[in-house]
Order: C-alpha cells, then sequence, then structure tokens
C-alpha cells in the first residue's frame, strides 16, 4: 500500500496522515470550502477539493471521493471516524472500486451498527448484557408492558443510534408513551430509522470500554481499558487509561468479553467495546465502535502502540506482531477534548475565530488538532478543535500534569470547555475514582458552581452547605446591591 487517501478533515486527518508518511505512504486528502486553508490539507502530498462546505456535499459524497480515489490511484481509504466511517454502503463500494477500506468487514459494520443485531451477535457468546428487548418495539402498548416487567429506570434507545441521540431515560409508566414518541421521532431524524429497543437503565454506572486489535488471521488482542465517564448529552469530554477501579482480575474478564464480542462479527482492525460497569462492579455489554475512537491517544501513550499504524498493517494483510501477554501498561494517560463550547451555557456551541493560539509543550504532553491562529471554527462541523493527551508515570502525576497543561493553553477568540475539564479532573470525586456518567449533573448542576470550586476548591458537600446558607441570607439581602458570593467569586 503506497498511497492512502483520508476520508475526513481536522485534527484526525491530520493525526492518520502523520503516520502514513511515517510509514512512508504518500497521503491523498479531499477538503471542503470551509478547509481549504485547513493544516490537514497543507500537510498531505496531494489534496483536491470535494464541494461546498456542508457534509452532504463534501465528506459525505461518496461520488466524489471515490472520483478522487480512482483518479489518484488510491489503494486504501481511511474514513477515520464519524463521517462515512461505519457507513457498510461506503465500505462495500470502496471494496467494489478495488480499493481497501482501512477498517473492518462489512459485515462487522452491518452487525454492530444496529444494536439490536448486535446483542444477537453477543448473546451467542455469553457477553453479559442489560436486561431488555432483543427485537424493535413497534407497539407501544406492549413496549409498556415490557418495561414495567424489566423495572422503572428503563432506558428506551434507538437501534442504528450513537452520540447520546434516539435515547430517553424514562422514570415511570405515566411518561413512557411521551418519551417514546420522542425517542422515535430523534431516531427517524437522525439516522433514518425509527426502530427503538428497550434497556434496563443502569444507576450510578461507569462507562468503560476496551481497546480490541484483530488481523485477518484470526488473531484477537485487547489492549486494556479506557474510562470515559465524564461526559455532557451522552458524549465524551474526559477519558483515561487505565481506570482507576478496575482490578487486574476484572480488566482480564472484560478484556476477554470484548474479544467475544469482536469474534462474534468476525472483526479486522481496531475497535472499541463499550460496556457499562455498575456500583456492584457488575459489567455489562453496551455497543461496538466499528472503527478508530476519538479517545485511542490515551490507549496509545500507556501501550507505546501506534493505532493508525495497526490498522494499516492489518489492512495489509499482516500478522499482529505481539501475543496479549506481550502488552503492559506503563503509567497513566488523561485525554481531555477541547471544543468551541461555552460550559457556562449548557455548553453550547460558541464558534468563533483562533485570535490567539497557544499550546501546552512538556514532556508527556501531546496535543492533537486541527487548527491554526486565525482560523474560523466552522459552523458546519463537530465543535471539536483539539484534543489534549497527557502521560505521567502514576494517575496522580497525570492528573496534575493535565491541569498545568490545561492551564498553559492558551485560546482566545470563543468559550472552550477548558475550563470546565480542568474543573472536572481536579475534582474530589475524580480524584477518588469515583465518579460516574452522571458526573456533569451531580457536580457541575450551574456556572456558580465551577467559578467557585474553580477559586476556592471546595467540596460538593461544603459547596451544598453554602447554597443552604445563602439561601437562608436572601431575604435579608433581596434589597441590598452587595453579595458575599458575587464578592469572593474569582
Amino acid at each position: 500500500m503506497k498511497k492512502v487517501l483520508v476520508a475526513n478533515r481536522g485534527e484526525i486527518a491530520l493525526r492518520i496522515m502523520r503516520t502514513l508518511k511515517k510509514m512512508g505512504i504518500q497521503t491523498v486528502a479531499v477538503y471542503s470550502d470551509a478547509d481549504q486553508h485547513a493544516p490537514f490539507v497543507k500537510f498531505a502530498d496531494e489534496a483536491y477539493h470535494l464541494g461546498a462546505s456542508v457534509p452532504s456535499e463534501s465528506y459525505l459524497n461518496q461520488d466524489k471521493i471515490l472520483a478522487i480515489a480512482t483518479q489518484t490511484h488510491t489503494e486504501g481509504i481511511h474514513p477515520a471516524y464519524g463521517f462515512l466511517s461505519e457507513n457498510s454502503d461506503f465500505a462495500q463500494r470502496v471494496h467494489d472500486a478495488g480499493i481497501k477500506f482501512i477498517g473492518p468487514g462489512i459485515e462487522a459494520i452491518n452487525v454492530m451498527g444496529d444494536k439490536i443485531d448486535a446483542k444477537k451477535a453477543v448473546k451467542k457468546f455469553n457477553v453479559p448484557m442489560v436486561p431488555g428487548t432483543e427485537e424493535a418495539i413497534t407497539d407501544i402498548q406492549e413496549a409498556k408492558v415490557i418495561a414495567d416487567k424489566i423495572g422503572y429506570p428503563v432506558l428506551i434507545k434507538a437501534a442504528a443510534g450513537g452520540g447520546g441521540k434516539g435515547m430517553r431515560v424514562v422514570e415511570n409508566n405515566e411518561e413512557f408513551e411521551e418519551q417514546y414518541d420522542r425517542a422515535v421521532s430523534e431516531a427517524v431524524s437522525s439516522f433514518g430509522n425509527g426502530d427503538v429497543f428497550i434497556e434496563k437503565f443502569v444507576l450510578d454506572p461507569k462507562h468503560i470500554e476496551i481497546q480490541i486489535l484483530a488481523d485477518q488471521h484470526g488473531n484477537y488482542v485487547h489492549l486494556f481499558e479506557r474510562e470515559c465517564s465524564i461526559q455532557r448529552r451522552h458524549q465524551k469530554v474526559v477519558e483515561e487509561a487505565p481506570s482507576a477501579i478496575l482490578t487486574p482480575e476484572l480488566r482480564e474478564r472484560m478484556g476477554k468479553a470484548a474479544i467475544n464480542v469482536a469474534k462474534s462479527c468476525n472483526y479486522e482492525g481496531v475497535g472499541t467495546v463499550e460496556f457499562l460497569v455498575d456500583r456492584n462492579m457488575d459489567f455489562y455489554f453496551l455497543e461496538m465502535n466499528t472503527r478508530l475512537q476519538v479517545e485511542h491517544p490515551v490507549t496509545e501513550m500507556i501501550t507505546g502502540l501506534d493505532l493508525v499504524e495497526e490498522q494499516i498493517k492489518v489492512a495489509r494483510g499482516e500478522v499482529i506482531s505481539f501475543k496479549q501477554e506481550d502488552l503492559k501498561i506503563n503509567g497513566h494517560a488523561i485525554e481531555v477534548r477541547v471544543y468551541a463550547e461555552d460550559p457556562e451555557n449548557d455548553f453550547l456551541p460558541d464558534l468563533g475565530s483562533l485570535d490567539y493560539y497557544r499550546k501546552p509543550t512538556g514532556l508527556g504532553v501531546r496535543v492533537d488538532d486541527g487548527y491554526e491562529e486565525g482560523m474560523a471554527i466552522a459552523l458546519e462541523y463537530d465543535s471539536m478543535i483539539a484534543k489534549l493527551i497527557v502521560h505521567g508515570s502514576s494517575r496522580e502525576e497525570a492528573i496534575e500534569k493535565t491541569i498545568q497543561a490545561i492551564n498553559d493553553y492558551k485560546i482566545n477568540g470563543f468559550a472552550t470547555t477548558l475550563g470546565f475539564c480542568r474543573f472536572a479532573v481536579n475534582h474530589p470525586e475524580f480524584r477518588n475514582g469515583k465518579f460516574t456518567i452522571d458526573f456533569v449533573n451531580q457536580h457541575y448542576s450551574s456556572p456558580e458552581q465551577l467559578k467557585n470550586e474553580l477559586s476556592n476548591q471546595l467540596t460538593r458537600d461544603a459547596y451544598e452547605a453554602f447554597k443552604v446558607l445563602k439561601k437562608e441570607q436572601e431575604p435579608k439581602l433581596e434589597n441590598q446591591n452587595y453579595s458575599a458570593w458575587k464578592e469572593n467569586r474569582r
């Protein structure tokens, strides 16, 4: 494989191209109007314009991408994540064009792309699953009966879903129909498929995923776990590897379960099996992502492997060069996603231009980004502008280095999630490893809380006590301009 087209944009396109060049493989970039001056376009050996900025006319334009791949005599197409990365029709067309799709086979994409089919496949391998339905729900009255049997709260999920879309938590029978209709409507709007299923809503879970690697010769390994429980709107913001709570025995069991999930669909390449872990340390299969994950760098940091390089080797038909027993966890890594979002305004996008941009540096500090100073953040795409990854010899060292790196990261022109990420990794619940996917709801209920916890490092209990005291004093202060609460903010 001497030439690869990267069918993506931004930081991930640039990150993939760096590995390709390291391996002596020529790179082809494709870009939209909004990305014509982006770093990944300048970095590529060849770059070709796709069309307008809207994804449907650029990064989702299969005809144009395949035409450019054929024109440039490309031997492989790397879809990265998002856009066409889990589109089995595109993978089939790439294959039919005589080009290698750098990802899993079409069977794996199809099976794992539908949550109902995925549950059926992994059930044969005795992988633990959350109690729920195994078929799409079509009769709402029947669905209510099933929900009653499972026991509330339940989760209604789009079968073809992802990223929290088409997902609704139902607390009781009375609100079931309303939430069901909303889930179906959102599933149709987001995925063109209104099929939904029901499963038990696991209380206080942690979101832990296992990175797997499989070749074309029947060899499978897992590359340990990533903890991804710090989320907003069911999407990850902070990830780390390894998890602070997994014992070696649980890690081994989850790793074997993840490999069985991969075997259930004849997987090849890199992929991620996601699990929920409850308060009793029981784990349940959630889904499999048949692509490179956003958070893959933390796995690279603790294993010393280049996952993109491993993808390319598998795509070339090579045998995995190491065994499971050869892999060891080296230190600890944390990744924070830098979004152009305002945490003080419900994490809504806050787009603008990079008026000033300085990245942190230092031993064990890595920044994967796709922007340069002066560039505008495109409204048409995801608001993530960079990933900050830090590695330390221990979890405590990684946390301290992450905080310092965030302090050193200078971005002017719009709000970012950096402040929230600093708040999160410095929070007592994060430091002790007991946080769950409800972290934002439990510990970040208002901008006031963020500001005070950032400046004073208040514990949650102290903050709650302070709120009670403030409420008791409110009648006395309602006609006064002075507020100790505001005065003490920094």
